[in-house]
């Protein structure tokens, strides 16, 4: 049966049962793409080719406030509150629109909207657009600013658990730092250069409650003098020549909420450690060149290796600074003082080593280990971590240990080919034990001058002790010291007890 109207059409009409299929599947299709479309999270608008509303979903009902029924039916510039209809325009052009920034519903909610022409067989049938939110947009590139900004600035990376050490000195400076670490108080590390003071600022600040904040490091030592301040407190626009438009933030504004800990504060001029005095007194620093203060809100960490109370006598540190930084004083012992960490430590070093180096190494061996242990270790923890590094390269590859034989030479011509320790008597034995010209005896190695020092200070302090019958303040007055001095050199020296003397 030919089609009617249509002499030419031979093709059978179709039947009604497959009509009603293809019927159902369009309305299945239809169902399926609205579902689509309502359950995506960008907003999205569609008019017909006269430019009237045809399709919305919840999505920008939510964005511009507007429902379908102020949009269905009704021209496309409803919803517009500033700037001219991307639909529109898209109509008249057939061309699409990017990136296009409007004003839409009753809010005026600065938008960015991508229209499209919606074309059928080449015949236009409206136009679709997407839009966004900028202020959404505009919160994830903060977002997305933090996290690099995080990358660029080193984190907090070590906690109390990499702290090594089972020796009674080090457990006590542990437990200090512990118990301090969830409070505000001011920190003041004290120890010799190497000893790992950072590692333990690091540790506190990731104990405390302000480790989801930065921890700002800074050297105070490595910057000079006319830098140190401007980098601390940040400085005006046009506070000097060359000062970048609009000002910059100095440190203290950075680590706001966290952590600022200052290593080597011991060389910090005069003028900034009254600023920072003021920082740590009322909560506020003073930008150079500016005339407002700003607040902060910062936990402070002090480092040095220097005599503060030394400092302080002779005018190069402010006293009332030296008090305020001085609210928990924690003293980390040299590596001198804890030989008994040694072998955890060599261990640590041997698998961070191993990750580096490429390298298999199990173990040190006693041989090499006992060498170890009979050094003075001048540069503390430091040192050690050099000569476990040299002595990995100096191993085979594939050797599972590390024997007397990888270690640099001047360790073991510092310890004797006996594997005994060369310097293990006082400062007067060694001076009465001067090596004779004509004795043929081996010459002693020459003690570096933190050697002597740190020998001849502990040994004038036991003898000051032991002639005063124990008598602190009689001992402080002998060697013309004060009596604070003593405690703290008793406490450096792990001479505090009185059966240690």
């Amino acid at each position: 049966m030919a089609r009617a109207g249509s002499a030419g059409d031979t093709r059978p009409e179709p039947k009604p049962e497959a009509l009603a299929r293809e019927l159902t599947d369009l309305r299945q299709m239809r169902i399926l793409l609205e579902a689509i479309l309502r359950s995506t999270q960008d907003a999205i608008s569609v008019v017909d080719e006269n430019g009237l509303g045809l399709f919305i979903n919840p999505a920008y009902t939510r964005l511009t406030g507007l429902t379908e029924a102020d949009v269905i039916g009704k021209p496309a510039t409803i919803d517009i509150a500033e700037g001219e209809s991307m639909h529109l325009r898209v109509l008249r052009t057939r061309q699409p629109v990017r990136g296009a920034r409007l004003k839409v519903g009753p809010q005026r909610k600065d938008v960015l909207v991508h229209v499209a022409p919606i074309l059928v067989e080449g015949k236009l049938r409206g136009s679709v657009a997407v839009i966004h939110d900028v202020s959404e947009i505009r919160r994830l590139t903060e977002e997305l600013d933090m996290v690099k900004d995080r990358l660029r600035r080193p984190g907090s990376k070590y906690t109390f658990d990499d702290i090594v050490g089972e020796s009674p000195a080090m457990q006590i400076a542990i437990e200090q730092a512990r118990r301090v670490a969830d409070t505000p108080a001011t920190v003041l590390l004290r120890g010799a250069s190497g000893t790992g003071k950072e590692l333990f600022a690091h540790a506190i600040h990731n104990a405390s409650r302000r480790r989801h904040h930065p921890l700002i490091r800074v050297n105070c030592l490595a910057l000079s003098e006319s830098l140190l301040e401007s980098e601390l407190f940040g400085y005006a626009e046009g506070a000097f020549t060359g000062a970048s438009k609009g000002g910059k933030r100095g440190l203290f504004q950075e680590a706001h909420g966290g952590t600022l800990f200052l290593d080597e504060i011991g060389e910090m001029n005069l003028t900034a450690q009254a600023k920072l005095l003021r920082a740590l007194q009322e909560k506020e620093i003073l930008p150079v060149g500016a005339s407002t203060p700003v607040s902060v809100d910062v936990r402070v960490i002090a480092a040095t290796n220097r005599d503060l109370e030394q400092a302080v006598r002779t005018g190069l540190f402010r006293e009332d600074l030296y008090y305020r930084l001085n609210v928990v004083p924690i003293y980390i012992p040299p590596l001198r003082q804890r030989l008994e960490d040694i072998p955890l430590l060599v261990q640590a070093m041997i698998r961070k080593f191993n990750q580096e180096f490429g390298r298999n190494v199990e173990a040190c061996s006693p041989e090499a280990l006992a060498a170890l242990q009979q050094y003075s270790w001048p540069g503390n923890v430091r040192e050690l971590e050099n000569v476990i590094g040299r002595a990995m390269l100096n191993a085979r590859e594939g050797q599972k240990t590390l024997e007397r034989e990888h270690l640099p030479a001047f360790i073991l011509a510092a310890v004797g080919r006996s594997g005994k320790p060369a310097l293990v008597q006082g400062p007067r034995a060694q001076a009465a034990k001067q090596p004779q010209a004509d004795s043929g005896a081996a010459t002693a190695p020459v003690l570096s001058l933190r050697e002597v020092r740190w020998r001849a200070e502990r040994g004038a302090l036991q003898e000051a002790l032991a002639a005063s019958g124990g008598n602190r303040e009689l001992a402080a007055q002998m060697l013309g010291i004060s009596l604070r001095s003593l405690y703290y050199k008793l406490d450096r020296y792990r001479l505090d007890r009185l059966q240690d003397v």
